[in-house]
């Protein structure tokens, strides 16, 4: 299994019940931390990977089916959560929410889900969110991103769909998190 987004929240927690599963499990974060605050197991790969440079993507990709063997399940939960008013984040902020919230999961189904059909079989999990479905006030770059993880997610299903590869959007409501947490610090006062 790799898990993108696995230095904390809900990437880090898959990860965890992964391993205590048995699956063997590659972690890739830019928080390096985060990742070191998984527990140790000879069946966990550490990689620290920027998610929106497709070209490290695809070195991660490579080199967790060289040392962990074929991946069967990609989840992917990389995101970020600033939070204001529109007109008052700047584009540059708005450009970095897209990059890695949707832009990232492009770029690792990108890197996995040639070789999840190419076998025939796998599972693809996105993580969206309900933000992704409803617009709320000081999350409009946010909501964007999501919408995109849960539109692209939902075509990628019906177009690969009969291939042998099971293509789930989670998409949950507000959840204690370091994402929360993230929001807060941002939120309007």
């Amino acid at each position: 299994m790799l898990i993108t987004g696995a230095g904390s929240g809900l990437g880090r927690l898959t990860a965890e019940r992964a391993l205590d599963q048995g699956w063997r499990v590659a972690a890739l974060d830019i928080n390096t931390k985060g990742l070191e605050q998984l527990s140790e197991s000879p069946k966990l790969l550490l990689l620290s990977c920027d998610i929106t440079d497709s070209e490290a993507v695809q070195a991660a990709v490579s080199r967790c089916e060289k040392e962990l063997g074929p991946i069967f399940r990609l989840v992917n939960a990389a995101a970020i959560m600033p939070l204001a008013e529109v007109l008052d984040q700047s584009p540059a902020q708005i450009q970095k929410i897209m990059s890695i919230n949707y832009g990232g999961m492009v770029n690792i189904s990108h890197a996995v889900m040639p070789l999840l059909l190419e076998r025939g079989a796998g599972e693809f999990v996105s993580y969206a969110s309900m933000a992704g479905h409803w617009p709320i006030m000081f999350m409009g770059a946010y909501n964007a991103s999501k919408h995109a993880v849960t539109a692209h997610t939902e075509v990628l299903y019906h177009e690969t769909r009969g291939r042998g590869v099971r293509i789930v959007c989670v998409c949950p409501p507000i959840v204690a998190t370091p994402l929360l947490e993230q929001a807060r610090q941002c939120w309007p006062k």
